[in-house]
């Protein structure tokens, strides 16, 4: 990073923690919402002023990797459907994928990992203040969104999940099209060379490496493309999202 650049990163975050500082009072009034709105489109541009769209997390060695791998969120989706796959193995699982597409399509399992595959080492960031380096394999989303060719109007992909957080309200994330087609942006069916466990996510759950836990949306039950969150959940990209975390929640 030469002087300049990072004078400016310096100047940057400085500011946001400024920002952040008075975070309690300025969210206490409708006005002051719409300074965090506000706020936040600026902190993504700057995020991806910070960091390309195409630049790469850190990746790990074997050596690196965690003795456990901790699981949070849902550990188990009690939905009918979900139970009822995972009695089966997944063998009637199907990754729908649709929205603003011109292909809209059904994928097994087995269709994912034929289409291509991807290893990653990386670590987990939560927003609870932990951490954990684990190997992911997966299909790059990138080839999934070359199938399904999203539409001229599609801007983000949303992943609709089995959990129910809340009575009748699914965990849902999603990210845009740039962090769709990340290099590192898997659908990952696999965790440290087994199968991914049901605790972690199984039958398939994202990994967006660059950033925070909660968008790592795991149970991933359809994926759909659309031009803007308004007819989803509360509007604003995600269940966390709905419930005053950042859309953008880049490391």
């Amino acid at each position: 990073m030469n002087d300049r650049r990072g004078f400016l990163r310096t100047t940057l975050l400085a500011l946001g923690g400024a920002a952040l500082a008075g975070c309690d009072r300025i969210s206490q009034s409708e006005t002051g919402s719409r300074i965090l709105e506000s706020a936040e489109v600026v902190n993504r541009r700057v995020q991806r002023f910070l960091s390309p769209s195409q630049a790469l997390a850190r990746e790990y060695t074997e050596a690196d990797i965690s003795a456990v791998f901790k699981p949070n969120g849902t550990l188990m989706p009690d939905t009918p459907l979900y139970q009822g796959l995972m009695k089966g193995g997944f063998a009637d699982y199907r990754l729908e994928v649709d929205g603003l597409v011109e292909t809209p399509s059904r994928f097994s399992i087995d269709e994912l990992k034929a289409m291509a595959a991807r290893t990653q080492i990386t670590r987990h960031d939560c927003v609870e203040g932990w951490s954990a380096i684990g190997k992911w394999t997966g299909t790059p989303l990138a080839a999934v969104l070359d199938r399904v060719k999203p539409g001229s109007e599609a801007r983000y992909v949303v992943f609709h999940c089995f959990d129910d957080m809340e009575e009748d309200t699914p965990y849902y994330e999603s990210v845009d099209l740039d962090e769709a087609r990340h290099p590192q942006t898997l659908l990952a069916y696999g965790l440290n060379g087994a199968a991914l466990p049901i605790a972690n996510g199984a039958p398939l759950r994202l990994r967006v490496e660059r950033q925070l836990g909660y968008k790592q949306a795991k149970y991933i039950r359809r994926i759909e493309l659309v031009a803007s969150f308004a007819d989803i959940g509360d509007g604003n990209g995600g269940y966390w999202e709905d419930n005053g975390y950042e859309w953008y929640a880049g490391i």
